[in-house]
């Protein structure tokens, strides 16, 4: 259903009503809550987890021209913590998700009047410095010229998929897209389709210039969990920056990429319940 802050922004609500509340924030940025779909709903059966199509992405797309800076997705979270009633939040942020929920904790230090956030779980969170998201952006190169994905796509070419089934050769298409995410190639399969939108997320990481977040975020004050898997694209060494800054927990997942909740869903939920559980007041 629609949503108005300042742009009309797609929301759902899963899960028993008088159960503890939690605001998912899906990655991107510039993509939609679909694809943490059907695995994170796992969350559902204990909370009320509410979720958005952040600005710009999915059913929250925009007409108006004015560029989306990690500010203005700042602000939409911010007022929407406040609208659903969510003082103080419980914050799980997926990759950009994890990043915006560290944004708005580092803007509550600046910002008393915002809701600080009560407790965060960060997965696989989005690199925090310029230098780490460049070692990702060429991992994930690497991996998408290596011998397993190339041969993969190599096999679907040669196929004849295309011409028989399109759609099976687009969702095919999508997951070799992917394919580099994760620990097994072949797990891509598991993961709902989506897009991103290209130009909201360009302009996104566009204003954030040549970021290093680790002085801000070592400012944020509230109970977290960061769990990322040790075969992720994304620096290892980028997750426990943030697990340090933070004082919070730090889980390794073992053969496991950058989507745990389709690789290790098992232990990334045990993990996660388990600490909302001793986070949160009866």
């Amino acid at each position: 259903m629609p949503f108005s802050v300042s742009t009309s922004l797609y929301y759902r609500i899963d899960g028993p009503v008088d159960a503890p509340p939690v605001l998912l924030l899906h990655g991107g940025p510039g993509a939609h809550h679909d694809y943490l779909y059907p695995q994170m709903l796992a969350l559902a059966e204990n909370h009320r987890v509410y979720t958005y199509d952040q600005r710009g992405g999915g059913q929250s797309k925009t007409d108006d021209p004015t560029p989306i800076t990690w500010e203005t997705q700042v602000a939409d979270l911010g007022t929407l913590i406040r609208e659903f009633g969510l003082v103080p939040p419980t914050l799980i942020g997926y990759s950009w998700g994890a990043m915006l929920a560290m944004l708005y904790a580092i803007r509550c230090t600046q910002d008393p009047s915002l809701p600080a956030p009560a407790r965060m779980v960060l997965i696989s969170p989005a690199p925090i410095t310029r230098a780490w998201r460049t070692q990702f952006e060429e991992a994930l190169a690497a991996r998408g010229r290596g011998e397993v994905i190339q041969g993969m796509r190599a096999e679907l070419a040669a196929s004849g998929l295309r011409e028989r089934d399109p759609d099976a050769y687009r969702q095919r298409s999508f997951e070799l897209s992917v394919a580099g995410y994760f620990h097994d190639p072949r797990n891509a399969t598991a993961l709902t389709p989506f897009r991103v939108t290209g130009k909201v997320q360009q302009s996104i990481w566009n204003s954030l210039g040549d970021f290093d977040l680790r002085d801000a975020i070592c400012a944020v004050d509230c109970p977290a969990l960061v769990l990322h898997g040790n075969s992720d694209p994304i620096p290892l060494e980028s997750a426990a920056a943030v697990a340090e800054c933070l004082g919070a927990r730090f889980v390794v997942l073992d053969a496991c990429g950058h989507v745990p909740y389709v690789e290790q869903p098992e232990e990334l939920f045990a993990v996660m319940q388990t600490f909302l559980a001793e986070t949160t007041e009866p």
